[in-house]
């Protein structure tokens, strides 16, 4: 039995030296200001989340952490006594108050356990009805539609970087209660390099992964993924963000092989990723694992083009 068993990924927490920059950055990339004081920036999507992205006024860039939600106080009690944890009990001091207890991982990354925190209403979302091969969505109208940024929904996964991934791995599954959904080899099946792993929330179908862990000589932040309305709209946040002629994309716009998902990466000001995707596998708790070649991953990748070669190991702080 896992020690707790975590119910989503609620946020993800940077520190930057200028706000002001960031939110520039996360408001082209399609997420809107929730509250933002002297010391701190709460980004949100338009889905019912207070807010899924948090940056924190500091000298210098750094990953700070993900935050997982707890369906009880009483989680966040057995989370306190997790060996682990860095913090007891303690209030959250972000917008909607709510609770967290701090995990440090095997990677040395601070890991919130929350609960409480309090909802919001969704945002007006602008959609189309895509007509297809099989299926006529949208009659009598035209689609006329302005540029702009994605609309980014919520937060979808968190992706880390670093040596000893079975231990890594193995902690957040063991800690936390997440189930396997793909786990990469190289060579010999027990050498694992890489590993997909998604929420437990048994008859349910969840996204494929909530977490990534990937192979490298130092831990970092690969990136952070959030989820936009549709094809789409992805479409959308690529051009706004490549007019805005200031930030570097990264890699895309493809479909992935383990997950499925269509994917679109770039960098904000201070080199950390942040992906828009859209049409993930859905997987339950009765899904099988599935265990491949590192080597045949490109293979798997139906179409788009292949990673920049640093883009596997890369880590920010």
């Amino acid at each position: 039995m896992p020690a707790i068993k975590v119910t989503d990924l609620v946020f993800g927490r940077l520190q930057a030296p200028d706000l002001e920059r960031e939110e520039e950055f996360l408001s082209d990339f399609g997420m809107v200001r929730a509250e933002r004081t002297k010391n701190a920036l709460y980004m949100r999507g338009t889905g019912p989340s207070l807010y899924i992205h948090v940056t924190e006024l500091g000298s210098e860039p750094r990953y700070l952490g993900a935050a997982f939600s707890v369906a009880s106080e009483q989680d966040l009690h057995k989370a306190a006594r997790l060996e682990e944890a860095i913090s007891g009990i303690e209030p959250l001091d972000g917008p909607g108050g709510g609770k967290r207890v701090r995990l440090r991982d095997p990677l040395g990354r601070t890991v919130e356990i929350v609960h409480g925190i309090a909802g919001a209403a969704p945002l007006p979302v602008r959609r189309v009805e895509l007509n297809d091969g099989a299926t006529r969505r949208r009659v009598g109208e035209r689609f006329r539609q302005q540029r702009g940024p994605s609309q980014v929904k919520r937060i979808g996964h968190v992706v880390l970087v670093g040596p000893n991934v079975p231990g890594v791995v193995g902690w957040y599954r063991e800690r936390l209660g997440l189930l396997a959904s793909d786990d990469i080899y190289e060579g010999d099946p027990a050498n694992l390099v890489a590993a997909f792993s998604r929420l437990d929330r048994g008859d349910e179908y969840v996204d494929h992964h909530v977490l990534f862990i990937a192979k490298a000589d130092r831990p970092g932040l690969n990136h952070f993924s959030f989820e936009v309305e549709d094809w789409d709209d992805l479409m959308f946040g690529h051009q706004h963000l490549e007019s805005k002629k200031k930030y570097e994309h990264v890699w895309g716009i493809g479909r992935h092989g383990p997950g499925s998902q269509v994917y679109d990466y770039w960098k904000d000001p201070w080199g950390r990723i942040h992906e828009h995707w859209t049409d993930s596998d859905l997987l339950n708790a009765q899904s099988e694992i599935v265990r491949t070649d590192r080597s045949a991953l490109r293979a798997m990748s139906p179409w788009g083009p292949n990673p920049p070669e640093w883009f596997p190991s890369y880590g920010t702080p």
